[in-house]
């Protein structure tokens, strides 16, 4: 997607993140992923890559945990400044493909697809590398994302309405290509103040690549649920989150 860089979707997305979020997304809900990792990070050092808005690192850094992020945009960061105790977490501003933090971690951690946001298997690949070399002994590397459902796409493409009120009409567009994995997309919200273009662009994988990724970085798969509640992973299965840690 010409002109989209590490900070686009961050800038653009902001100021309707976290409501929309709430709106789409009901099964991304906060809590449960704050009780998962909290538990594994088990009072230890804690990395997000991603930070964002702070849904995740907020409520974990109320737990007591001492939280570091990472994140492109400028945007985002601002709004997670904006929240009680926003301004506590240190943010490191940057690519998290590139990991740019000081010290090692006993938890770092990317949810809701943000991985997939690297959008070439190179990108994904460094980060998969330098998450290892900032990781504890027995640290661990935990990722939310989706699996690759192709069959929503026709033709290489995908035309959804997603919302229709009396002041907004939410779209949603994107092309698909699969030889390099990766789709481009944008979000029109029409309403009655204008139209609204967000855009999105990734590059998907599948489970056993990224295990592949994770092992050509010297960690192995833990454990893989389904979600958050650790409900087991099958074959129908429409997301996982993926536990790696340093193979001995």
């Amino acid at each position: 997607m010409q002109g989209y860089r590490p900070e686009t979707y961050g800038d653009r997305w902001a100021d309707v993140y976290d409501t929309w979020i709430e709106r789409r997304h009901p099964g991304m809900a906060a809590q449960p992923a704050v009780d998962c990792l909290g538990d594994l990070a088990a009072g230890g050092r804690v990395l997000e890559l991603a930070i964002g808005t702070g849904r995740i690192a907020l409520p974990l850094a109320q737990q007591g945990l001492e939280v570091h992020g990472i994140d492109a945009s400028e945007a985002m960061v601002a709004k997670l400044r904006e929240k009680p105790g926003g301004d506590e977490i240190p943010v490191t501003m940057g690519d998290f493909a590139d990991v740019g933090v000081d010290g090692t971690f006993d938890l770092i951690f990317v949810v809701f697809n943000t991985l997939f946001a690297l959008t070439t298997q190179q990108e994904q690949v460094r980060c998969f590398a330098n998450v290892a070399r900032h990781l504890t002994a027995t640290g661990m590397f935990v990722i939310e994302v989706f699996v690759p459902d192709l069959t929503r796409f026709e033709a290489g493409q995908s035309f959804r309405v997603q919302r229709v009120t009396t002041d907004e009409v939410e779209v949603d567009v994107s092309l698909h290509d699969p030889v390099t994995q990766t789709v481009v997309a944008q979000q029109l919200a029409f309403t009655r103040a204008g139209t609204q273009l967000r855009p999105v662009h990734l590059r998907y994988a599948w489970p056993g690549e990224l295990d592949l990724m994770a092992r050509l970085a010297g960690l192995g798969l833990r454990d893989r649920w389904a979600g958050w509640d650790r409900a087991p992973f099958t074959a129908s299965s429409g997301a996982h989150v993926s536990v790696y840690a340093p193979m001995t």
